[in-house]
Formats: structure tokens, C-alpha cells, sequence
């Protein structure tokens, strides 16, 4: 009878291993491939246009980088936009769940207002606010001098260096934290009811409700949104793309602009990779950054 078991066993695990091979097939050509080969194209020099194969050059694009001021300028402008996308993502969004969780009538409107965002592809977004952020007709102008008679307050949005930075960094949030906002929002929805009944019975309410019950029981959802927040804004690039092509002066070129330009414009794949790599080193820095600083110990 235990032969009979084992051998019916054996019999499920390779009808197991043929169901699974289709996905690890998946996941070889997909993933594990395209990776080791963009680690030894970062070792390499190679023109996809010209050249019959890379060639091996060590750690030179690497060491190229630190002498790159294009690179080092577009490094520095995708950090300072993750810094500031990040914190007033996490509290946007935030706030709009709360307002969302805690607001019953009519907040079909809100929801939708929010969320409609999510669905509009961000090329569809960014012409729109290119046309609204416009020197001449643009609304915001039109707006700022007709309606409110205060024309210091325009500007030249998108091509002066004081303004372009903010404008890409609000359009990217305006795109973006509506998902954002369904992360807390299902944290919040996942908090017993009895818990948050329990804290009324104690007197917990108000602001001390939402500081010592329901920001607490947010924890799992900060790592979440946090990591989700983290890979939106470190590889931001459809935005400053339409918006102002890295320009005024490379002020809004990020690493991820500046990766494609390299690899598809100038057609050096090598040194592409290797910044590639470099931005995936930082992703996955700033990743468990976030899962460190909120994962609480028992």
C-alpha cells in the first residue's frame, strides 16, 4: 500500500513539474535572462548599430560615471524629485484615504475624482497639463492674469529652471497617488471594527484615535505604499519626457531619461547598462531602507 502512495506521488510531482515549466520557461526569457545579460553588457562597449558583439572593457563604464557630469547632474535630479514625490505622496495620499474612510456621504465623488487619474495614460496627462502650463493661453496663466488680475504670478511653467522642476514633480504626483491613496485606503478598511470600537469605549477619539490606533495598525500598508512610492518616483520618466525633455538646461533629466538617451540616441548599450544596474542598486537601497524603518519588532 506505501509503494501504491509513493508511486502516486511521484506520479503527481511530474505532472507538477510539467505545469510549472511553462512559468520558469516565463521567467528565464523574461527576467533571469535579460538580467545576466545586461550585467555583461555592463562590462562592455557595444554599439547595437555597428559593432558584431560587446566588448569586454572592465569597469570602465562604471569609473566613466563619476566623470560624467550629465550623469551626476541626472543623478542628482532623480533624487531630489524621489525625496520630494515621496514624502508628499505618502502624505496625500494618506490624507485623501482618511478623508475617503471617514467621510460616507457622497464620497462616491471623491473616490472618483481621485481615482480617475489611475486610468489616464501619463503621456495623456502630461500633453494635457503641457497645454494647461502654456506661456501664452495656457489655463493657468489665463487664470492667474483674467480671473485673479495678479499676472506676477505667471510664468513660463515648463521652461524656466525655478518653475520646471515643481511642475513635473506636481503632474507626476497628480498621476499617481490615486493608487497610492487605494493602498492606505484597503489599510484602513483591514483595521478591525472592533478595535476602533474598543478605542472609543477607552476614549480614544479624535486625534488620538487616529495617532495611537489607527497609524499604528498601519504598518504593513507604510511598507507597501512605501515601496510602491519608492519605484514610481526613482524611475520617473514619461513625465519630465513630454513635459520639458529634460530641459530647461538638464534641470528635469532624470537617470532613467538619461539611460534611454544613451542606449537609443547615442547607441552605447554598455555604458546604458551599467547605469541601469546603478539605478537598480539604488532602488533596492531605498526599498529596504523603507522596510527597515517601518517593520516593528515583536
Amino acid at each position: 500500500m506505501a509503494r501504491v502512495v509513493s508511486l502516486r506521488q511521484k506520479h503527481k510531482q511530474r505532472w507538477g513539474k510539467l505545469f510549472i515549466l511553462p512559468a520558469i520557461l516565463v521567467i528565464f526569457l523574461f527576467v533571469v535572462y535579460p538580467i545576466v545579460y545586461t550585467l555583461i553588457l555592463s562590462f562592455s562597449e557595444y554599439n547595437f548599430v555597428f559593432d558584431p558583439a560587446p566588448n569586454i572593457v572592465g569597469f570602465r563604464n562604471y569609473t566613466s560615471m563619476f566623470k560624467d557630469k550629465l550623469f551626476l547632474q541626472a543623478l542628482s535630479n532623480t533624487l531630489v524629485f524621489s525625496a520630494f514625490q515621496f514624502a508628499a505622496m505618502m502624505v496625500f495620499a494618506l490624507l485623501l484615504a482618511l478623508m475617503l474612510f471617514f467621510v460616507r456621504g457622497r464620497s462616491w465623488l471623491f473616490r472618483t475624482s481621485i481615482f480617475m487619474p489611475i486610468v489616464v495614460p501619463a503621456s495623456l496627462v502630461c500633453l494635457l497639463f503641457t497645454w494647461m502650463l502654456a506661456n501664452n493661453f495656457g489655463i493657468v496663466n489665463r487664470f492667474l492674469i483674467d480671473t485673479l488680475g495678479m499676472p506676477r504670478l505667471a510664468s513660463n511653467w515648463l521652461t524656466t529652471e525655478r518653475t520646471a522642476q515643481g511642475s513635473v514633480i506636481v503632474v507626476s504626483l497628480w498621476n499617481k497617488v490615486g493608487f497610492c491613496t487605494i493602498l492606505f485606503l484597503s489599510g484602513l478598511q483591514g483595521i478591525s471594527q472592533d478595535v476602533l470600537e474598543a478605542g472609543d469605549i477607552d476614549g480614544a477619539t479624535g486625534i488620538k484615535k487616529l495617532r495611537y490606533i489607527i497609524l499604528p495598525n498601519l504598518a504593513e500598508t507604510y511598507v507597501v505604499a512605501g515601496i510602491w512610492a519608492i519605484l514610481q518616483t526613482l524611475k520617473l520618466f514619461v513625465t519630465p519626457m513630454v513635459l520639458t525633455k529634460g530641459g530647461p538646461a538638464n534641470t528635469t533629466q532624470v537617470l532613467y531619461m538619461y539611460i534611454y538617451k544613451t542606449a537609443f540616441l547615442s547607441f552605447d548599450m554598455g555604458y546604458a547598462a551599467a547605469m541601469s544596474f546603478v539605478l537598480s542598486i539604488i532602488v533596492m537601497a531605498f526599498a529596504l531602507l523603507n522596510m527597515r524603518l517601518n517593520t516593528r519588532k515583536d
